[in-house]
């Protein structure tokens, strides 16, 4: 996957997976992040560096956060940006995926944005789109979530910056998720010191994913001495029904309360990618306390995408200038 993202010269043309960069590459853009994310107003010296630019968001799942971030972030660096209502696109008449990518680089964009439930599109988009769009994948069924985990490693810099001393504990419904995909991706390469997957036996992937990580069923065995703990929402649309837990048992055995959260270094971060579901993963008295950092996550998202941006389209995808 990671051939498919670069130019000849390995520079980076798209962002379709965290797998594959390095950690100077990846340092480089949480650096460039955290500059944007200094700034209250995210006002910043970059304001112009992609005007003239066209950028379109290709969303064919819902999402609030991630399409209204990249939104702020591409208006913040001066570009013109457009949400493509699918619903009365032509692909609604029956147009290719190929075909409106093709009529979109055409009309002389610079990136697409795309967010899919089915693997391998944001891939698909980047080889019908030519050599001159960048495709950002902002979301890939259950598989990548590139700038998610991104942001989730600026905001535990940003409080923990002593990445190889950090235990992660990783709670919920592993399996499906794609933000735990990308930020595991992301930790493994910056080398974090122990990354734990927390839930009940059918949420946790099998061993040959991630196969070196503790996994852990009893929660406050997970979460103890931990550092960060990150919860993840249950994925209800990736499962079969019969798989559902109920949500009175499942916050039973694996939400976050306050008396759980105890058991966690006295300093530890709590974070949750969201949506949430308060009373199912997470109690209100911890999402909403002083060791939640769940409103930075959304805050360094405009930073990180901001970031990603200005490599990609100024830097030309060389992250070595990030």
């Amino acid at each position: 996957m990671d051939a498919q993202q670069r130019r000849p010269d390995r520079s980076l043309q798209h962002l379709l997976t965290l797998d594959g960069l390095n950690s100077q590459e990846l340092t480089n853009l949480l650096d460039c992040a955290e500059r944007f994310a200094a700034s209250q107003t995210l006002a910043t010296d970059d304001a112009t560096s992609l005007a003239g630019m066209s950028i379109v968001n290709l969303f064919f799942e819902p999402s609030t956060r991630t399409r209204i971030s990249f939104e702020l972030a591409a208006r913040k660096l001066g570009a013109n940006v457009m949400n493509l209502d699918l619903a009365s696109s032509s692909h609604k008449k029956g147009e290719s995926l190929e075909d409106t990518v093709t009529t979109l680089a055409a009309m002389r964009i610079n990136a697409l944005v795309v967010r899919h439930s089915e693997t391998g599109i944001p891939a698909k988009v980047a080889a019908s789109c030519g050599d001159n769009v960048s495709v950002i994948n902002a979301g890939e069924s259950k598989v990548s979530h590139p700038t998610q985990g991104l942001l989730d490693l600026l905001t535990i810099r940003r409080h923990k910056p002593d990445f190889n001393k950090l235990v992660i504990a990783i709670v919920g419904d592993v399996v499906h998720s794609r933000v735990a995909a990308s930020a595991i991706q992301g930790m493994q390469t910056l080398r974090f010191g122990e990354i734990r997957l927390v839930g009940p036996e059918s949420f946790l992937p099998g061993t040959d994913s991630f196969a070196n990580l503790p996994r852990f069923t009893d929660m406050q065995k997970g979460l103890t001495d931990c550092d960060v703990i990150m919860m993840l929402r249950i994925q209800l649309e990736r499962m079969q029904t019969t798989e559902s837990p109920n949500p009175d048992d499942y916050f039973r055995n694996y939400g976050l309360s306050r008396d759980r959260l105890a058991t966690a270094k006295s300093d530890a971060i709590v974070m949750h990618p969201g949506p949430m579901n308060r009373g199912v993963e997470i109690e209100s008295a911890v999402a909403d306390g002083p060791r939640s950092v769940i409103r930075e996550q959304v805050a360094n998202g405009v930073a990180t995408r901001m970031a990603v941006l200005h490599a990609l389209l100024a830097g030309k995808g060389h992250l070595e200038n990030a």
